[in-house]
């Protein structure tokens, strides 16, 4: 490439806010790739990552043969991820599989219809903008991504390639919360007022990898095209295996963790992204070189949405150093509770009626309901040893590479939960109270755009 990856970003960057308005329309030539109903799907690999073999093959395999879908090629510049790749996932298609050195032999490949991609959390709004120019359908981990530059860069891309692109928020493809989903957006909840978000373990391997970074040797990889547009600074495996303990390369807990549940907050409110976030934290107990925090605290404030509602604040905390609470969403109305780690809607902390006559008003209490009927029914297949939160979310993806309708966590979700992730990571980083300019879409922290 003449040009640089920095500078392949910045020409991609939209202009304003428009695009986010405008619907996805498809030309001629979109309408003739749709794929049919008795078509192969030919799928390859962005990646040969944790994420991908433990949570990714085990849902497509339970789903390729009623879906008609295949992996054909895997693509990593690191040689023993290549080649462990293909291995693996010959052994589990029964068939030859291409091991590409990188994403451009990969798309040199014309019979790969789509790709799974599972890289560093900096890379995945740069190798979706590849994809999507190269005319392929993708399924993106999250974050989507760390910069608004890149966020901004892989939403243009994809709103006007029109492929299919679902983001890998699995929530959104859960039953239990599209029941919650549907008792909110009825009314019966009422205004939310505010969400507790908990994600806590105690795990000093987490996100460790010193097997692997022993055998990382430089000439095995390709140091260059791993930083894509991160500056540039001399060969280090941690930062290229251990990556979400180091920022520019990940924020951390924010875009691992929070941006799952965040997400499920702008779904649920309809908002797309807080007005403002502070946050406070630090690396109190695992002493291991990493520059992301250990312990992170997020408080954001939303809305208004309309005149039925002022806003609510969002609470997210977070710890590696002691699992008590483990991870947990709470909603609350004016009327109870919606628990999303119980799956019960309650009239705790209701209005009740001592206190409302007082005032002259009327007890407000949610009724008793259970989404864990609904819970269970994530999927009609058998249960095949994979998550069934991703296996559902895999199928929607699939189903949307044929139909070529929406998928459930379209691009436009990952933007906006890149959002609040980039809001509270500045917010970390920089110790002040952060804002989004929507004319901008910037981020804004100490009165200028946050980048690093």
């Amino acid at each position: 490439m003449k040009n640089s990856r920095r500078d392949f970003i910045k020409k991609s960057t939209m202009a304003g806010t428009a695009i986010l308005g405008g619907a996805t329309s498809f030309s001629a030539q979109s309408y003739r790739n749709i794929i049919g109903a008795n078509d192969r799907v030919r799928v390859g690999v962005v990646g040969f990552s944790d994420r991908h073999k433990d949570a990714h093959v085990p849902s497509f395999l339970a789903l390729s043969k009623e879906m008609n879908f295949d992996i054909i090629a895997v693509s990593d510049i690191w040689k023993k991820r290549r080649e462990d790749g293909q291995a693996f996932l010959k052994s589990k298609f029964n068939h030859d599989i291409t091991a590409c050195v990188n994403n451009d032999a990969l798309y040199n490949i014309k019979e790969v219809d789509a790709v799974m991609i599972s890289t560093a959390d900096f890379q995945h709004a740069w190798h979706t903008i590849e994809a999507v120019k190269a005319g392929r359908d993708t399924y993106t981990e999250k974050p989507l991504a760390e910069t608004m530059e890149d966020a901004r860069a892989v939403l243009k891309a994809v709103k006007e390639s029109g492929k299919i692109v679902q983001i890998g928020s699995q929530r959104r493809s859960g039953a239990n919360y599209k029941a919650a989903y549907d008792f909110i957006q009825s009314g019966k909840f009422g205004p939310i007022v505010t969400v507790e978000l908990t994600w806590n373990v105690n795990q000093p391997g987490r996100w460790r990898r010193p097997a692997l970074v022993a055998q990382l040797k430089e000439e095995d990889t390709d140091w260059k095209r791993y930083l894509i547009n991160r500056p540039v600074e001399p060969f280090d495996p941690r930062k290229y295996l251990e990556f979400r303990l180091f920022w520019p390369y990940s924020s951390g807990i924010p875009g691992q963790w929070m941006s799952h549940q965040i997400d499920t907050v702008h779904w649920f409110s309809g908002l797309p992204h807080p007005r403002s976030v502070a946050a406070n934290g630090g690396n109190y107990v695992w002493k291991d070189g990493r520059k992301n925090a250990d312990t992170f605290t997020a408080v954001f404030d939303y809305g208004p949405l309309n005149d039925m509602s002022s806003g609510f604040q969002v609470l997210f905390t977070s710890r590696q150093t002691n699992a008590a609470g483990d991870v947990k969403e709470i909603y609350y109305s004016n009327g109870g509770t919606l628990n999303l780690d119980t799956n019960k809607i309650s009239s705790d902390g209701g209005l009740n009626e001592h206190y409302a006559k007082d005032m002259g008003m009327k007890a407000n209490l949610l009724p008793e309901l259970s989404l864990n009927e609904m819970a269970v029914k994530v999927s009609t297949e058998a249960n095949t040893g994979s998550d069934p939160l991703t296996q559902a979310h895999v199928r929607n993806w699939m189903e949307c590479v044929r139909s070529r309708k929406q998928p459930n966590a379209p691009i436009e979700a990952g933007y906006n939960h890149a959002i609040a992730v980039i809001m509270s990571n500045a917010a970390y980083r920089t110790g002040s109270k952060v804002i989004f300019d929507e004319k901008t879409q910037e981020v804004i922290a100490g009165g200028k755009p946050f980048l690093y």
